[in-house]
């Protein structure tokens, strides 16, 4: 390892009491849940972590709670991503954030068959520093095809500061969902949400998954369909997909969890066309909200309707309006 490859910077980290009990190397694992917990019990071995100024070098040690930690963190090179040129809506960005407006078809992640075309890779590209970060400084993400707004981490300050506030619940994440039937109104789902039993690449209400929970109100009724407002308090794969649709409401478009034909009786042709041309799930990540990790101001962004998924309503709008006539 060059020295050009490697940064230091030393992480405090308040230990929550609900973690007493627990072993350093898992509570630490909580805070940087983008790290292997080898990578973490090799930071405990190599004196990089102190528990109330007391160097511990056993992973497991265990933590009372209450105690302040202090972790100096070996930043590495994260893997040997490609940076690309790709053409980023920045929202806003500073010294410590970068608020990104993710477009319909971005896959956040490299992954098979992706891996020089992804957010990350645009991301290396506008802000080379990103590599010594997790993920390239990415928090949390949105599926491929849904859009919006999320934040990057510009340094390993801000990017543990962040992932606390995720963990804690401490970001305010709004969407909107274009679902189909009629919801009459508001409410919350509170139901886990664990791997689907036997479709291993898609997620599903299961009785042992992991807490899930949704609150959504009504934004606007149609005949066959509503715009709702959502809002997430937990930050599951696919959460809002998987529940509105257990709870028979899936997204338009959603190609996943929505498998029957929903189209509504009485389509015109220009309907059915616009139908056939929406080919993503109508979920679009409208309002972000967090805790400034540097100043701790409490800072919001929305972003506009997509063009795609405002064409969409403006037809089921005149859909409807063809039925009263």
């Amino acid at each position: 390892m060059t020295k050009s490859s490697l940064e230091e910077q030393e992480q405090i980290i308040e230990v929550d009491v609900s973690h007493a009990g627990q072993r350093l190397d898992l509570v630490l694992s909580t805070y940087f849940p983008e790290l292997s917990r080898s990578r973490i019990q090799a930071w405990i071995k190599n004196q990089q972590v102190k528990v109330n100024e007391q160097v511990i070098i056993k992973p497991k040690h265990k933590v009372l709670g209450e105690e302040v930690i202090a972790v100096v963190t070996t930043l590495e090179d994260q893997g040997e991503w490609q940076a690309t040129d790709i053409s980023l809506d920045i929202h806003y960005q500073d010294e410590s954030i970068i608020i990104v407006n993710k477009p319909v078809g971005l896959v956040v992640h490299p992954a098979p068959g992706h891996y020089t075309d992804t957010l990350v890779n645009g991301l290396l590209f506008h802000y080379p520093e990103l590599r010594k970060l997790p993920r390239a400084g990415i928090v949390h993400r949105l599926d491929k095809d849904t859009t919006g707004l999320l934040v990057v981490a510009r340094t390993a300050e801000a990017h543990n500061n962040l992932v606390a506030q995720l963990q804690e619940r401490g970001f305010s994440r709004e969407y909107l969902a274009l679902v189909h039937g009629e919801i009459v109104a508001g409410d919350t789902i509170d139901l886990p949400i664990g791997r689907h039993p036997v479709s291993r690449k898609k997620m599903a209400v299961v009785p042992h998954g992991k807490e899930a929970i949704t609150h959504y109100r009504i934004g606007e009724k149609f005949a066959d369909f509503t715009l709702l407002q959502v809002k997430l308090e937990t930050g599951r794969t696919h959460q809002i997909r998987v529940h509105l649709s257990h709870m028979k409401h899936p997204l338009v478009g959603d190609p996943v969890y929505s498998i029957r034909n929903l189209r509504p009786k009485g389509m015109s042709a220009e309907f059915s066309q616009v139908m056939d041309n929406f080919q993503r799930q109508a979920l679009h990540a409208k309002a972000l909200g967090l805790t400034h990790p540097k100043t701790g101001e409490w800072m919001s962004w929305e972003s506009e309707i997509p063009e795609d998924i405002q064409h969409l309503i403006e037809a089921i709008r005149v859909h409807d309006l063809s039925r009263d006539c």
